[in-house]
Formats: structure tokens, C-alpha cells, sequence
């Protein structure tokens, strides 16, 4: 009786598991769906994919038929050219390697771009930009600090966690001076040269060398193609 009741409780999970599985399937596959029926609606207009690797990867290797079934979903909307006039797709991913190669036939993605590190003169404008809503003291000089060889291999989204640590530096600073002070005179907060000198002893390139090469080899074979 015991086996029996084992028995039914193990379909039953099995059964319940294979549920939640399909109705996952469904609602990716739904999401899919409705994001090209909102591009479509709305052309012209850009569909940005981050990450799409997570969406495309190669059919039987990772993610089960649940990612399979959503790459599928993913294909025929990209097939559907005709229909989605004016709609651009772009996709980001620094995993090219896992994605099932079918994703990337003409009418696709069929267009390899590399984007390699900022050189330094970008690396100062990628600071201006992320300093738009950020106090930054008039003294302190973003296209030089872009320059300086501590931001040597910094990625776009290292340079926003030094803008982050620099700003979290100047409260700090102002906490620490707040309290030691008269609270009649309130001190302003500006983001200085120190703080992002503090901020840069914090921040390591999240790209290494071994990594630079091999998008540099695959950049090659972009091009070869």
C-alpha cells in the first residue's frame, strides 16, 4: 500500500513538474510573440536583445526544450520579414559561441559586428554621459580621468561602477563631514578628482587579457565570414 502511495505521488510530481514546464513554454513563447506584435505596431522602431545568447542558444545543448521551443518562437519571427517593415533587430551577447548558428543565416542575424573595449577618448565620453544627472564638481576633468592608464581595459559597464563608487565616495565624505560639523550650514555635495582616484583603487577591468585576445580572434572570423 505504502509502494503504491510512493508510486501515485511520483506521477503526480512528474506530472506537475511537466505542467509548470509547458506553461513556462507558453508564456515565453507568448512574450516573444507580443514583443514583435508591439514593434510591428509601433515601426519604425529598434527591438534591442542583451544578452541574446540567453535566448538563442544551440538546440540540445543547454536549457532543455523549453529554450528550444523558445528559439523556435524566436526564428519564425525573425523569418517574418515582410511583415515587420521598419522594425530593426539588434542583439548583444559576448557568448556568440553558444548561439545555434541557424540564428545567424541572412534575414537574421545576419550582420557580425564586434564591438571591441572604449579607446581612451571613448572612455571619457562614456563618463560624460553617465555624469549627465550626477553633481559633478566643475573642477574635475571626465575626458582626462578617461584617459588616465587606471582606466586601461575598463568596459562600459566598468566605467558606471566607477561612476557609482566615485559618487558613493562623495557621500560618504559629506556624511563624515555633516556629522563633525554645525547642521546650520549644510554642506553641498560634489563628486571631486579624489573621489574618483578612491573609486578607481576599487574598480578592476571585469574583461582580462585572455578574454581580450579571444574576441579578438573572433572578430577576425567575423571578418573572414
Amino acid at each position: 500500500m505504502e509502494r503504491r502511495r510512493e508510486a501515485v505521488d511520483r506521477r503526480h510530481r512528474r506530472t506537475t513538474n511537466e505542467s509548470s514546464a509547458a506553461t513556462s513554454r507558453l508564456q515565453h513563447e507568448l512574450a516573444v510573440r507580443t514583443i514583435f506584435s508591439r514593434a510591428r505596431t509601433c515601426a519604425p522602431c529598434i527591438l534591442f536583445f542583451d544578452e541574446v545568447d540567453a535566448l538563442t542558444t544551440k538546440r540540445g545543448k543547454e536549457g532543455g526544450w523549453v529554450v528550444e521551443q523558445l528559439l523556435n518562437q524566436l526564428l519564425i519571427e525573425l523569418d517574418g520579414a515582410d511583415q515587420r517593415r521598419g522594425v530593426y533587430v539588434i542583439g548583444a551577447t559576448n557568448r556568440p559561441e553558444v548561439m545555434d548558428r541557424a540564428v545567424l543565416r541572412p534575414g537574421r542575424f545576419g550582420k557580425l559586428l564586434y564591438v571591441p573595449l572604449p579607446s581612451p577618448d571613448e572612455r571619457g565620453l562614456i563618463l560624460k554621459a553617465l555624469a549627465r544627472k550626477k553633481p559633478i564638481d566643475a573642477s574635475v576633468d571626465l575626458i582626462a580621468i578617461g584617459s588616465d592608464e587606471a582606466c586601461e581595459n575598463l568596459s562600459g559597464a566598468d566605467l558606471s561602477a566607477l561612476m557609482n563608487e566615485a559618487a558613493m565616495a562623495a557621500l560618504e565624505e559629506k556624511l563624515t563631514a555633516q556629522s563633525s560639523s554645525d547642521a546650520d550650514h549644510p554642506i553641498s555635495l560634489t563628486i571631486k578628482k579624489t573621489h574618483f582616484e578612491q573609486a578607481l583603487k576599487k574598480i578592476s577591468p571585469s574583461v582580462s587579457d585572455k578574454q581580450k585576445h579571444y574576441y579578438h580572434r573572433l572578430s577576425e572570423s567575423f571578418r573572414a565570414a
